[in-house]
């Protein structure tokens, strides 16, 4: 185990340690437990991650080293600071520029475009995207019996196919036919080619507070730099990851030169940090209610491959920024439809359980959510955040 210096919160079962994204929606219910200071060590704990490693592993387990999860250190800061004012900022600042420069590492040096290098990608106009990556090729020490099979079955590069696995972990969607080539398989993982709408919609985020962060030190120039580095995100974002005929987010496929045709939840991200303009906000509204709303909320994709992060399957972060990405471009009414939904279904598996858990069949009334690599498991920390946050809610507040 990686130790961190003050306490903290794990995700519950099987996940003993320390998880990265898992941590920013245990913190969104932290926040209603008025457990200020518990968010202050969560983010003291991240912030000599960041210092000590150079970024926020995967976990708090010397094998996840080689890769981190999605970047929400941004919006843990951002939870503080609502707490403890704009100065906290201040504060971490130096911490969250470094995570971003793990980020952009080689940006500089990547000149042809097409062409990546560790997490950052060169597009067709010369503008700059992220991709999940792994610094290492090699079976995952996690899964290493279930790689080294996969690795077999494929008949590929034995290393490229294990970098893929481990780039999909990086999301923290292992796994999804998101990431397969032929839509339905393990074998075609295909992760490094593609540039995800919802990690670069998370980096625009970090850019836009590394902005406000220097605007409040009195730096303009700093933020005038990372305002500008922001804006091209966005319209790279909205120029490769939107499109125009679905009138949705997809992932772009930086190798094949075109828009990946699966769609999943991650199209709710841009409306989150409200980088879409009203009339792309509603067409993934539309998509949304029309496609992904089942009984017990938003499925996260439309297709059953067996893996966890596809259909049936739905899961507490994508209902939380789905909720929060409508309700940006006042979708209100379907917001407090997904709420609702996904709050009963959680009350009742409750009830019925004694437990909350990691992940739910929002499609199967009665039927409990499976796939993937492990079982699905009790507890469940970003279950528990966001459930006590919807709560906090007054539309949502008599459903408890």
């Amino acid at each position: 185990m990686i130790p961190v210096p003050f306490p903290s919160v794990v995700p519950g079962d099987r996940f003993g340690e320390t998880y990265y994204w898992d941590t920013y929606f245990t913190m969104l219910g932290l926040q209603e437990s008025k457990e200020i200071g518990l968010l202050q060590n969560i983010v003291d704990n991240f912030a000599h991650l960041i210092e000590t490693i150079g970024h926020i592993p995967n976990g708090c387990r010397s094998y996840y080293l080689s890769r981190s999860q999605p970047p929400f250190f941004a919006l843990m800061v951002d939870i503080l600071a609502q707490e403890k004012g704009k100065e906290v900022w201040k504060q971490y600042r130096s911490v969250l520029k470094k995570e971003y420069e793990f980020w952009m590492d080689g940006a500089e040096s990547l000149k042809e475009a097409g062409k990546g290098h560790r997490r950052v990608v060169r597009l067709e106009d010369g503008s700059l995207l992220n991709r999940y990556w792994d610094d290492n090729d090699t079976p995952r020490p996690e899964s290493y019996k279930e790689d080294v099979h996969i690795a077999k079955e494929s008949g590929r590069n034995a290393h490229e196919i294990c970098r893929d696995l481990r780039a999909a972990a990086e999301s923290g969607w292992d796994f999804s036919h998101r990431w397969f080539a032929d839509k339905k398989t393990l074998h075609t993982i295909r992760t490094t080619q593609l540039i995800p709408v919802d990690l670069n919609a998370l980096i625009y985020y970090m850019e836009t507070s590394l902005a406000n962060a220097a605007e409040i030190e009195g730096d303009s120039q700093e933020a005038e730099g990372f305002r500008a580095k922001a804006e091209t995100r966005r319209k790279a974002v909205l120029k490769y990851c939107w499109s125009h005929q679905e009138k949705f987010f997809y992932d772009y496929d930086f190798v094949k030169g075109e828009l990946s045709d699966i769609p999943t939840l991650a199209a709710s991200y841009p409306l989150y940090f409200k980088m879409a303009d009203a009339e792309q906000a509603k067409g993934v509204a539309q998509k949304l209610e029309k496609d992904f709303l089942k009984f017990g909320g938003l499925v996260t994709s439309l297709v059953e491959s067996g893996q966890q992060w596809d259909s049936p399957n739905g899961w507490a972060p994508l209902q939380w920024m789905s909720i929060q990405g409508l309700m940006n471009y006042g979708e209100d009414e379907l917001a407090e439809e997904v709420g609702k939904r996904w709050i009963k279904l959680g009350v009742d598996v409750f009830k019925r359980t004694g437990k909350m858990v990691e992940k739910y069949d929002v499609v199967n009334s009665g039927l409990e959510a499976g796939g993937g690599e492990y079982p699905n498991q009790d507890g469940f920390g970003w279950t528990n955040g966001v459930m006590l946050k919807l709560l906090s809610f007054d539309r949502f507040r008599n459903l408890a």
